[in-house]
């Protein structure tokens, strides 16, 4: 089984998370974690519908779906087959089929380079520090 521990809004905040077959309480102090396989992208079918998070789906969002980590939660996804990369923001649950490890944004995936195809092999990264935040700010080809 997997553990993996998430941020939480306050210092004393604990949540649970179901991964694998057994539960994991998440704590303040973040882990590395990461998860390798394939990645697909859903956009139009579902623009502007409800997420699981509550929000309104934009397909030109930065999101994704995940089927366990904490509505919020930011990830680096990259895509291994010509190692572009683009940080999202868990909203929604998924992906569908359950054969995939993310769903993305079509914005998401067009920045990974993969719209154009249905899907992707990736690598996906828990961005668990400032210094990885800060990553986030930058451009991402700048010239």
């Amino acid at each position: 089984a997997l553990a993996v521990t998430a941020p939480a809004k306050d210092a004393g905040s604990t949540h649970s998370l179901q991964i694998a077959p057994k539960a994991h309480t998440a704590h303040a102090k973040v882990r590395a974690w990461r998860e390798i396989g394939t990645a697909s992208w859903y956009g139009r079918d579902f623009d502007g519908r409800k997420t699981a998070n509550g929000e309104r789906f934009d397909m030109n969002g930065l999101t994704c779906a995940h089927p366990t980590l904490p509505m919020g939660t930011w990830l680096k996804v990259t895509n291994l087959r010509n190692h572009r990369t683009a940080f999202v923001r868990v909203n929604d649950r998924g992906p569908i089929p359950t054969n995939r490890v993310i769903d993305l944004s079509y914005a998401a995936a067009h920045f990974l380079g993969f719209s154009h195809k249905g899907t992707a092999p990736v690598r996906v990264e828990l961005i668990s520090s400032a210094s990885q935040l800060a990553w986030m700010a930058l451009p991402a080809n700048p010239r």
